[in-house]
Formats: structure tokens, sequence, C-alpha cells
């Protein structure tokens, strides 16, 4: 059964077969046609944004909190090019999304007409594949091969531009019964041998560590990779992208690698002789200098992307497949050298990895001039409000203190930007995860930096019943890059200080309770140590609209443990003036 339809019917109509239930978007010029029928579907709510590139951070907080693909749409020129950025987040990070933009009309593309611009040129380098629309009937299939592409495989965002006139025209709804792809055939199932080899290296290593990144938690096998874990015996880091996948509270965690990791994670893979990585892709901001990363490991790796493999460190056992597939297959070949009595030891391994915990704990220095510390703050928030809740960060010292004070339990309990880095991301991207899991706690860890470039999407929050709760750790500063100024430019501070003007230091620019309450949510200030539990609580008390606190920290406080750009891993800071020894084991 066919029917008659124009083209922006078909397209909500198609949101509707891949069963989207909400878009956060814009209307402009180009995409208008589309928003008439979108007004009248009673299966996809669509939440307007106040920026596209909010509604971009939005749809990949929703496809964080889901798993489902996030959409967001625009217009064409402006409204495409702000969509840019968190097209290029996702990408780094492997966020499953689907962008929807207007085009100019067919025979006005590549003439500069007015709001024009090649989005599809423009994203090349950052989508997973886009597509440009100029036929009505071709919008139903375009639809249906971007949500499988988006998702399938290793996930990313997925573009779809399509042209006025396509969307104005009109045309019978054909749903494609079947998809034809040529040349995307992602391979799943790990091959059989590799996996065997990987799991005879596993017995005879003598210092192995699971390295987890973020595609263990993509394809949703925490459960298979805690079976292995425990199977094994194998202590486990997990990068940024990666944490809450294993639990913070197991035996077998020791942390998380990388620049600002813990001394035992970053010591353990230093000093290992087999790295089994698990959907991680050996980044520079685990490795520190490549060339002295790891450097008496052999290493299994394991991605679904075959391009990760070998890409940045060479791998002796590789491994194409979804890191579910390779877990659980991985187990089963272990159990069967188990059987066998093939199995390592690794008393002496965990010995030292417990030394290193124990004598390098988790810390940070308390202020003596009764301020705020930072560290303090995120910690009591994550002993306050529980594991249940999600966190989503924004990017500088306050993420890294989110991933290292918050104790997570629970995949997909952070939400992070990691590859890319977005100043930005936290608020929006917080609203994205509470509309697709309304009922969990959703808490935004933001700098006062970064919660400057979004924050108008408060307004969103409000006016569309989105009650997320955000943490402002207010330094005054972009506090990392004074660090970097700190430690590498002797304290040169130029243009870091957010706060300084030629006024009344006691003028609060902006004030961030006046400017929360304008924006319809409830705002809340903490100044002093002792406040802190009582003001989180009370934010926790506020359900029905959203809150923002304003925690006033002391603007001295930097991350510790720090790996300095460009140098080894082996040079890894455990304070300002301490640095852990450790000597490379046989």
């Amino acid at each position: 059964m066919t029917e008659q339809m124009t083209g922006a019917q078909s397209l909500i109509r198609s949101l509707e077969h891949v069963g989207v239930d909400t878009v956060f978007g814009i209307p402009g010029g180009a995409i208008l046609p589309a928003y008439d029928p979108l007004y009248d579907s009673a299966k996809v709510r669509h939440i307007l944004m106040r920026h596209e590139q909010g509604a971009g951070h939005a749809a990949e907080g929703y496809a964080y909190a889901t798993g489902r693909p996030g959409v967001c749409m625009a217009t064409s020129g402006p409204g495409a090019t702000n969509l840019v950025t968190p097209l290029a987040d996702a990408h780094m990070d492997s966020v499953p999304m689907v962008a929807i933009t207007g085009q100019v009309a067919a025979p006005m593309i590549g003439t500069d007409a007015f709001q024009e611009a090649d989005i599809c040129g423009i994203t090349m380098p950052i989508t997973k594949h886009n597509f440009l629309v100029k036929d009505v009937r071709d919008i139903p299939r375009t639809i249906a091969e971007a949500f499988h592409i988006a998702s399938s495989g290793r996930p990313g965002p997925v573009l779809v531009d399509i042209a006025k006139d396509a969307l104005q025209a009109a045309a019978e709804f054909v749903w494609p019964e079947r998809l034809d792809l040529p040349g995307y055939r992602p391979v799943t199932k790990p091959h059989g041998k590799q996996v065997r080899e990987a799991a005879r290296m596993i017995a005879e290593a003598k210092r192995p560590v699971l390295y987890v990144g973020g595609g263990v938690l993509r394809a949703k096998a925490a459960a298979e990779l805690r079976v292995l874990a425990e199977l094994t015996g194998v202590p486990v880091v997990t990068t940024l992208m990666a944490r809450g996948v294993f639990p913070d509270s197991h035996p077998q965690y020791v942390g998380m690698p990388g620049m600002h990791g813990d001394v035992a994670a970053v010591g353990a893979l230093q000093q290992t002789d087999l790295i089994i990585a698990l959907g991680a892709r050996f980044d520079d901001r685990v490795t520190g200098r490549l060339d002295s990363f790891a450097p008496d490991a052999k290493v299994v790796h394991a991605d679904i992307d075959p391009a990760e493999i070998s890409k940045n460190r060479h791998a002796d056992v590789p491994i194409v497949g979804d890191a579910r597939e390779v877990l659980a297959d991985l187990v089963v070949a272990v159990r069967a050298d188990q059987e066998k009595g093939r199995q390592g030891d690794y008393e002496a391994w965990w010995n030292r990895l417990n030394q290193l915990r124990t004598t390098y704990p988790k810390g940070y220095e308390v202020p003596d001039d009764d301020s705020l510390s930072p560290q303090a703050v995120i910690e009591r928030l994550g002993q306050v409000v529980g594991p249940e809740a999600t966190y989503v960060a924004g990017v500088g010292q306050h993420q890294m203190w989110a991933a290292q004070f918050i104790e997570y339990e629970r995949p997909g309990s952070f939400v992070n930007s990691g590859g890319l880095g977005t100043m930005g991301f936290s608020v929006p991207a917080a609203l994205g995860a509470k509309a697709g899991d309304p009922d969990r706690v959703v808490w935004a860890v933001d700098g006062d930096g970064c919660f400057q470039m979004t924050n108008q999407e408060l307004a969103t929050c409000a006016v569309e019943g989105i009650p997320i709760k955000v943490a402002i750790v207010n330094n005054g500063n972009l506090g990392m890059v004074r660090q970097w100024q700190t430690l590498f430019y002797e304290g040169r501070y130029s243009n870091t200080d957010l706060q300084t003007s030629p006024r009344d230091t006691k003028v609060r620019i902006p004030d961030f309770v006046r400017l929360s309450e304008a924006y319809g949510c409830v705002g809340l200030r903490c100044e002093r140590p002792e406040d802190i539990d009582a003001t989180i609580e009370k934010a926790m008390s506020i359900n029905d609209v959203p809150v923002v606190v304003d925690f006033t920290v002391n603007h001295d406080a930097m991350v510790w443990p720090m790996v300095g750009p460009g140098v080894s891993n082996d040079n890894i800071q455990y304070a300002r003036d301490m640095a852990p020894n450790w000597e490379h084991q046989d």
C-alpha cells in the first residue's frame, strides 16, 4: 500500500518508522516545510532549542541515555554550520546521531543563494556518512540508511541534507523493504583463531591489563567484561570514555589511565607485559609520548573499526569485531584453556599494583583560607546524590575532577566530551540525557567558562519541563588553561581570568543565581565548606524545575596526577612536587 505525500510529510513519516520519539532543533527557511507535518505528529516530540549547537549536544546526550541515535534538525547555512561542533564531537566519541538539515532548492545549489552552505562538503571529515537529497522519492530510503549507518558497526553521526524543493514536492511514500549499501558491511563476529591466541597470551602473561575504552560501553558489553575480568583475575583500567562500564567498587578495578589518571592505572600500563585493548584507540591522552608507552607489552587489540587497529600502536593480535561478541568469545576460549590447566598466575603483579594504589591514593589539598575545594564539592556531590544518577561533565578541570572523585557503578552514568573536548557540552547534553531518561536524576557538572557558552539552553529546560540540575564549579577562570599557564608559562595568566574588568570586584559578572532565575530556574549559591551537603540536598529536593548551584570555589586548585604534554607516562606527577617511581618488572 502506497500513499501520496509531500517530501516533508515523507520525512516525518520516515522518522516515525525508525522509532524516533524526540527531535532537538530550530526551524528556519529551508527546513520550514518539515515543521508543518511535525506539528501534527503524535509520535515525535520536537524540543525547541535556543542554539543549533545545543540541539546537536542534546542529541548526543539523548543517545548516551537511550543507546539509540539522537536526532537534531536545523535549517541551511548558519543553522547547519552551527551543528559542525556537535557533529565533530559525536564523530570523535562514536556517538550515534542523525542530523537533518534543510538545503536551498536544488536549482539554487552552487549559486551562493541566501543561506546556502555546502554542509555535506563541510562535514565530510567529521561524519560517518552524509547524504544530499534532491529527489523527494529518495527521502524514505535515505532516512532508513542514515539510521542504520549511525547505529551499526562503530556508531557515529550521519548528516541528511534535504533540498527545500524536495521537501515541497509530492510522491508516493515507499518504505524500503531492505537496505542495499554496497561496501558497508561492518564485521561484528571476531575470528576464532585470533580469539584463541588472545586467550593463550592472557594465560601466559605475568602482568596483563584489560585496557577498556568507550567501545565496550557503546557495545553494551559491561556484563561480558565483568565475566571475563573475574574469570581471568586480570586488572582493569577504564578510559575517560568508559568510566562506569566496570564498577569502581570492584576489587579488580585499578582506575583511569592517562594524563590525569590514577597513578596505579598509569603504572599498570607502563609496566604491563600484555595489553588487552577492548574498544580503545590508544589516543595521546592515554599513551603520553607514544614511543615510551608500555615498552615491554605485547598487544591484543580488539575493535569494531579495523582502521583503529595498529593505527597508533602495533597489535600483535588484531581482532576486528563487536566488543560484546569479542568478549563473549574470549570467555569461551579462556574457559577452555582453564579446563586444560592453562591459567595465569598474577599474584606478584597484584601485589605491585596494590602497593601503588596504597602509596598513591586519590586525594587533594584543602585550601587554608576556608574557601571551597572544588574536588570536595564534586566528591560530596557524588556521595550525596549517589551512583544511580547520570553525571554530565563539561570540559576542563571540573571534567577531570568529576572523572576522579565521583564513584561510577553503572554503565552510562558518566557522560562527557572526550575526544574533541568541547566546552559548552554539559548543559545541552544533560538536557538530552534527561529527555531520553526522564525518571533518572541528571546533574550537569560544569565550569563557569563552559557554562557561559551554552547556558541559554536553561530556557529550553524550563519551558519544556526538563528539570536538570547544574553544579557550576565557579573558580572565576578558564581553570585548565590557567593550570597550564601556572606550570608551563611561568604563571603569566594571559586572558584566563573571567572576572577581570575595570569595575568593583565584588560585582558578579554574571551573577549565576540571578541569571538562572531569569531563565525560570531555581538558583542557589554555596561559598562555605560547611554548606556543601545542605546545598546539594536542597537542589535534590526540587524536582519540578531546573536547579542551578553556583559553587564558588578556590581558583588555585589544580588537577593531579598529571602527565605533562609530550612527555612519557613514566614522568607522571602525583602532586606539584611529587613524582611516583616505579621499576619495570621482569
